[in-house]
């Protein structure tokens, strides 16, 4: 078995978005949301892996790994690129799954992302939310809006994450970026800790549970802008989650509170494109008066609706979204098909 540089390199020079490294399997990678094994590698076996995932961590990670049964760090690939990794047990082996970080941020527009988000750039405080499936692009939407702010502002941002994924640069903004474990204990101290370091943009990589999501609002509910993810798949999905996290006897109490600092929530999907590889299609939610009278009084059940009547304002459904695309023949009916419920209505049109 080759050391792992060779498996990086082939990773970014062939643009994977994942590798894979399970015993039993060969090396795996991920290209353009299909996984692809590397065939002419043997199987890896459990010595394959020691020797390749322990020449990428330190002692004190190796020491945490084999405690806690799984680890996330990240890693620099020479000057090329990062990899954010999840090292773990399977079946009593370790396993890994390496995601490539490109050095270069890709900027809003090169992202096809829609324009409200340089006028995000430009929110002096509030809660925004970008949701997704894992793997659908939430971190680098949230990477081209940060650097967005850094280059058009003079402000203080603070990211928290697990790990440091994309790293900035900046002439008139300050930013500090810190990482779990190395530069913090806990979510929790980082966030008590945030309002003490003057920031001005504060980025929570994902909302893990309830202490996290409470902690966010809060620090929105203070004047700052707040950035985080959910692994949700709509806007009123990611309300209700955020909602349900709370106990029942402080519910109204998070209602009031999510419906005065929620400014965007942005759910995305990376789909096949005609031309080859995967592009953007979103569903867009701003809060207006609707919004967050819908959020205050528990009725997220209409806020698809609200989104669907509220085009004129910029808000866009998924579907909507999709049957751009598709008009535009940059997605196949049969992707069209895959990622909506209403597939029928469009097929009709396009026959006619």
């Amino acid at each position: 078995m080759e050391n792992i540089q060779r498996l990086l390199e082939i990773a970014f020079t062939r643009n994977a978005s994942d590798l894979h490294l399970v015993v039993g399997f060969p090396p795996c990678f991920r290209f353009n949301g299909e996984l692809e094994f590397l065939r002419e590698e043997e199987l890896l076996t459990e010595k394959d892996n020691e020797n390749l995932i322990f020449s990428l961590l330190n002692d004190e990670q190796k020491e945490l790994l084999i405690n806690n049964k799984e680890l996330d760090f990240s890693f620099n690939y020479s000057e090329k690129c990062r990899f954010r990794i999840n090292a773990y047990y399977q079946k009593d082996s370790l396993a890994a799954a390496l995601r490539l970080v490109p050095n270069q941020i890709r900027g809003i527009a090169e992202l096809g992302l829609p324009d409200i988000c340089f006028n995000i750039a430009k929110l002096k405080q509030g809660f925004v939310l970008v949701t997704g499936p894992t793997g659908h692009g939430k971190s680098t939407t949230l990477a081209a809006i940060v650097d967005e702010i850094l280059r058009v502002r003079s402000c203080h941002v603070v990211m928290i994450e697990d790990p440091i994924e994309f790293v900035f640069k900046s002439n008139s903004s300050l930013i500090s970026q810190r990482e779990l474990h190395q530069d913090t204990h806990s979510w929790a101290n980082a966030l008590r800790a945030v309002l003490r370091e003057d920031p001005d943009v504060i980025l929570i990589g994902e909302m893990r549970d309830y202490e996290t999501i409470a902690a966010a609002m809060t620090i929105a509910e203070t004047g700052h802008l707040v950035f985080s993810t959910l692994h949700t798949n709509s806007a009123g999905q990611s309300i209700d989650r955020i909602l349900d996290s709370f106990p029942e006897e402080t519910k109204n109490l998070a209602k009031v509170q999510l419906s005065s600092v929620l400014e965007i929530v942005l759910s995305q999907r990376l789909v096949p494109f005609v031309s080859g590889g995967r592009g953007l299609a979103y569903e867009l939610m701003i809060s207006n008066s609707a919004i967050r009278n819908t959020i205050r009084e528990g009725k997220t059940h209409m806020i698809d609706n609200i989104i669907q009547t509220s085009a004129s304002v910029g808000m866009k459904t998924l579907q909507s979204c999709l049957e751009d695309l598709y008009k535009e023949k940059k997605i196949s009916i049969d992707t069209f098909k895959l990622y909506t419920t209403k597939a029928k209505e469009i097929s009709g049109r396009s026959s006619t």
